[in-house]
């Protein structure tokens, strides 16, 4: 079993603070804001975590997918878009969109498309948000 920490920290109020964070490996540390998060202000976000990590998970997944199917890739891009919005419950990311493009030798587009239909709703990242709508925009490069 693999155990990963990662940590948080805000100072100050909700719309005027400013927050941090890392990871224990030191490599993933950013600040960010309320502006970061729910404006425009340039910075990074706890969405665009999620979705880099949803997007690299996605990618892992495929590859052993694709390879467990006879298929090894050869390259895999995906980009997550993460959707937040302000609800009546509040904030609540209500969709994520991953677009992949894959190179592997010798599959056709239907099989590509089942596998990477499976690995959306089987890869962990995915599992964990699995209240939040994944939308898959998949095909070969």
């Amino acid at each position: 079993m693999a155990l990963r920490n990662a940590k948080a920290t805000w100072e100050g109020k909700l719309r005027d603070g400013k927050g941090s964070f890392s990871g224990e490996s030191g490599l993933l540390t950013g600040n960010y804001d309320f502006g970061t998060r729910f404006g425009e202000t340039k910075g990074t976000n706890p969405e665009e975590m999620v979705g880099a990590a949803h997007a690299a998970c996605f990618s892992m997944a495929l590859s052993g997918g694709l390879e467990r199917a006879g298929f090894p890739s050869t390259r895999i891009d995906t980009a997550a878009k993460v959707t937040i919005e302000k609800l009546d419950v509040g904030f609540r990311i209500t969709n994520i969109t991953l677009t992949c493009r894959a190179v592997v030798a010798g599959i056709d587009a239907a099989t590509f498309a089942k596998v990477a239909e499976a690995t959306k709703g089987g890869c962990p990242i995915s599992a964990a948000l699995a209240s939040v709508p994944i939308t898959l925009d998949a095909a070969l490069a």
